[in-house]
């Protein structure tokens, strides 16, 4: 089934905006909300959901300023209360438990809603991300957020992601090329940029990166759960996924850093079989 692109909208701050999203597979199936990291967009889980659709029904959404969604008009307002916000307008909009598949940015986001009473999460894949981010990391990130590319054609834009992504993994020729025509939009003037607004990168970049502690908020979560970290992850440290493993299904993909592509066939299958073990009760 080919995938759709719809839109909702989403009130905040006194306006309303889209939120984009591509969707596959049977709408009357389980949905599997499938959200990305800070500067991807909802294409990055094409292969996962062309695996899942004949089972699930896979919600894809751009995050505000990324992909087709709208760039806000103030850039002090790319903040997690924000990204919350449209989420809840999107679970408002589905109106019924949901399951939730979520890459550094999108398992902060899975986690913070997870842990609200009332919440229509009931089972939640969380991809290198947990309750502990350490400095290093952060400001790993800060160092090439800020940059802002421009490309003369795609080759171009294919030879940066394949450097600065390097930590996603062995990817083939082909899924680096799906990456690089999704995470690009063409400028007036012919060339090609990331596609994102440079303006989500201004609260990222306001201070010195600090570490973030969000277990006080993982105490609160009860549903299942499994947690993957690449294996050379920076962003997930060892000590954070062995405790995270008390209460969570763990997996450790090769080869890779932060955060696993969820391209390749054995982890697509872990994921598979995990929301599986629950999906006909709903």
């Amino acid at each position: 089934m080919a995938p759709r692109e719809p839109t909702i909208n989403y009130l905040l701050n006194g306006a309303f905006h889209r939120l984009a999203m591509v969707t596959w597979g049977d709408p009357h199936a389980q949905p599997v909300i499938c959200v990305h990291g800070l500067s991807r967009n909802g294409r990055d889980f094409d292969e996962l959901a062309r695996a899942l659709q004949d089972r699930f029904y896979l919600i894809c959404p751009d995050m505000p300023g990324r992909g087709r969604s709208s760039w806000l008009p103030d850039p002090s307002l790319y903040q997690p209360q924000t990204y919350l916000q449209a989420l809840s307008h999107l679970l408002a909009f589905i109106d019924r438990p949901v399951f939730w598949v979520g890459t550094s940015m999108g398992g902060i986001l899975g986690m913070l809603l997870a842990a609200t009473p009332g919440n229509p999460i009931r089972r939640m894949v969380l991809n290198d991300i947990g309750p502990y981010i350490p400095q290093a990391a952060i400001a790993r990130i800060q160092s090439y957020i800020g940059t802002l590319p421009h490309f003369t054609g795609i080759a171009e834009a294919e030879t940066y992601l394949r450097e600065v992504h390097a930590p996603f993994g062995q990817l083939s020729d082909a899924q680096w090329r799906h990456m690089a025509e999704h995470s690009t939009r063409r400028l007036p003037n012919g060339q090609l940029a990331l596609h994102y607004d440079p303006g989500m990168t201004i609260p990222l970049l306001a201070g010195p990166a600090q570490a973030t502690d969000m277990w006080s908020a993982w105490d609160n979560i009860t549903i299942p759960l499994l947690s993957l970290r690449g294996a050379h992850s920076d962003l997930l440290l060892p000590e954070t996924f062995q405790r995270m493993a008390t209460k969570s299904a763990t997996h450790t993909v090769p080869d890779c850093g932060h955060a696993p592509a969820l391209m390749d066939a054995p982890t697509i299958k872990i994921i598979q079989q995990f929301l599986e073990e629950e999906s006909a009760s709903f």
